[in-house]
């Protein structure tokens, strides 16, 4: 597997958890990563927008300021900037390395929040995704599914700070959650949909039993 061509070996492995904005992907990717761990298995955790040294600087101008700050447009084109960044600096050579990859969002993010809930479509955000990635795509992607206003509320309790998209507000997000269920509906295979609004260890559990049964594997708690 070459960095040219990423998805030319199947032999390693990429997952993805996704969702709307305080839907609890850190707090899964985390715990998932931590099972790989104990279980001596060559993992790596990584995040976008960011994951790299050039991804994270891309990543400050994307999360903090008003919402006004960027159009859709110009958040895409910086989404796949950063996008472009972490798979060279990060991802492909660590698959290429023979590590498992688990990341807090990808693509499908730039899917649902700049193509459908920001309106540019669905066609544009994937006429920039073959120009800047080409066909690479993660093995899995899991979709934490649950109320926008519960997420939202979980978000800014965390007090991070980087509340640019938090800032959007409910009808944005509520169109991002049902961009995410319909992105999940389009491909059984590639996606899984979890219902996150129960407790952690519970999502947790359903995640890895998603991962158990796809790869043929036997992660435990």
């Amino acid at each position: 597997m070459s960095a040219a061509d990423p998805s030319s070996s199947r032999k390693n492995k990429m997952i993805v958890i996704d969702g709307v904005d305080g839907s609890g992907k850190g707090e899964q990717t985390r715990r998932l990563h931590s099972v790989f761990n104990q279980m001596e298995i060559s993992c790596i955790l990584t995040r976008e927008p960011g994951g790299s040294a050039a991804a994270e600087n891309i990543r400050e101008l994307l999360v903090n300021g008003e919402p006004d700050k960027w159009d859709s447009m110009t958040e895409l084109l910086l989404m796949y900037a950063a996008r472009r960044a972490h798979l060279r600096d990060t991802v492909w050579p660590a698959l290429e390395a023979g590590n498992w990859v688990i990341s807090d969002r990808f693509a499908d993010s730039s899917r649902a929040f700049q193509g459908i809930a920001g309106d540019l479509g669905l066609e544009t955000v994937e006429a920039i995704h073959k120009i800047s990635i080409q066909n690479f795509k993660p093995d899995l992607v899991i979709i934490l599914d649950i109320d926008q206003d519960v997420a939202l509320a979980r978000a800014e309790a965390r007090g991070s700070g980087e509340d640019r998209f938090e800032k959007k507000g409910s009808n944005y997000h509520k169109r991002v959650r049902q961009a995410f269920r319909e992105i999940a509906q389009s491909d059984t295979r590639q996606y899984e949909l979890v219902d996150a609004s129960g407790s952690i260890q519970s999502v947790h559990q359903k995640i890895l039993d998603i991962i158990n049964q796809r790869f043929e594997i036997e992660l435990t708690v």
